[in-house]
């Protein structure tokens, strides 16, 4: 299918959820989500099959923001090398937080929550769904995120500067081949020590932006992708890249994006500290990491970067969601109701 043709499958999943009508999402979703279809979500949702799978991860979420919406920032379509036609979208939940959700305390005021979600199309309809929602961008606004405080700056991850991320088009394979080689040279390090051998300057802008998954969060530039992220992630799973068997990553691209989604593409041991203010474990773990990128003159101007980090926590026999529970049970976790604003 053409690109286009991609995209058209979800405008009436889009449409419904913009108008606010749940009960025309919920049937959009039956209509273009095959009843087979494998539905992988971010912890702590898991896997399930079909359109009710995602429906039940949606519908908790519309209750705790009656006024949900759905705000996306960039929209991919297109074939991958391998044959296969994915859909990539990335953008924010966002809504008015009056009720729990997932035992997080409601604040109140409008949040946000940031989403990659894949859809891969078969015969007109989705197949195969791989999404990450930052939960943790949630408990940080609600003052309840029980884990180390992140390193990189917090921040509603915006869109693309030149606001063309739902019109993109054209041709992709040169920005997808730069980013393909950029992950080479990276993975060159930290087996040859000399961190040069990444050759940062000749992929990346010298003022890119690096939007990392909440937990880690944002970064500028060469200095504060190294400093905030890449500098703790090597040091403390120096063996990065050197473990490749059973993973798969599927990419597609148009003009100056292109996107990954790997469930997961990558396997690594914690063997070191500095990372997450955890301990080095010596356990393997696997991530899931679903990317986005935009070239400019020649060089990676943004990348929207979302990891499974509940996930990561859970398997090194970390339940975030329970030490949330015992670091708020101080608080007054229920529904608020908040004035409209006039004299009764």
């Amino acid at each position: 299918m053409t690109p286009q043709a991609l995209k058209s499958l979800l405008v009436p999943f889009q449409s419904a959820f913009t108008a606010g009508d749940q009960a025309a999402v919920h049937a959009a979703l039956q209509s273009v989500i095959a009843p087979d279809a494998e539905v992988h979500l971010s912890a702590p949702f898991g896997s399930g099959t079909g359109p009710e799978a995602l429906w039940a991860a949606i519908a908790p979420l519309w209750q705790a923001m009656p006024d949900l919406e759905r705000r996306e920032l960039i929209c991919l379509a297109g074939t991958t090398p391998e044959g296969q036609d994915w859909i990539g979208i990335c953008g924010n939940y966002m809504g008015s937080f009056t009720a729990p959700w997932l035992d997080i305390p409601p604040t109140g005021h409008l949040a946000h929550m940031r989403f990659h979600e894949f859809f891969r199309v078969q015969g007109g309809r989705i197949v195969e769904i791989q999404a990450i929602w930052d939960i943790p961008e949630v408990m940080m606004q609600a003052g309840a995120w029980p884990m180390a405080p992140q390193l990189g700056g917090f921040l509603c991850t915006p869109g693309p500067m030149t606001q063309d991320g739902l019109t993109a088009s054209g041709d992709g394979q040169a920005t997808m081949r730069h980013v393909l080689d950029m992950l080479t040279a990276l993975c060159r390090h930290p087996a040859d020590p000399d961190p040069a051998v990444m050759e940062l300057e000749r992929f990346w802008h010298p003022a890119f932006n690096w939007y990392g998954p909440a937990g880690i969060g944002t970064a500028r530039g060469i200095a504060g992708f190294r400093n905030w992220h890449q500098i703790p992630f090597l040091t403390a799973m120096p063996d990065r890249g050197l473990d490749t068997g059973g993973l798969h990553s599927h990419w597609i691209a148009e003009g100056a994006y292109t996107c990954e989604t790997g469930w997961p593409n990558m396997r690594l041991t914690l063997t070191q500290d500095g990372w997450l203010g955890l301990p080095p474990t010596g356990k393997p773990i696997t991530l899931r990491s679903l990317d986005f990128w935009r070239m400019e003159a020649g060089l990676i101007r943004e990348n929207w970067v979302l990891v499974d980090l509940l996930d990561m926590y859970a398997q090194l026999g970390i339940d975030v969601f329970a030490r949330m529970r015992a670091f708020n049970k101080a608080r007054a976790v229920m529904p608020l109701n908040i004035p409209k604003g006039y004299p009764q």
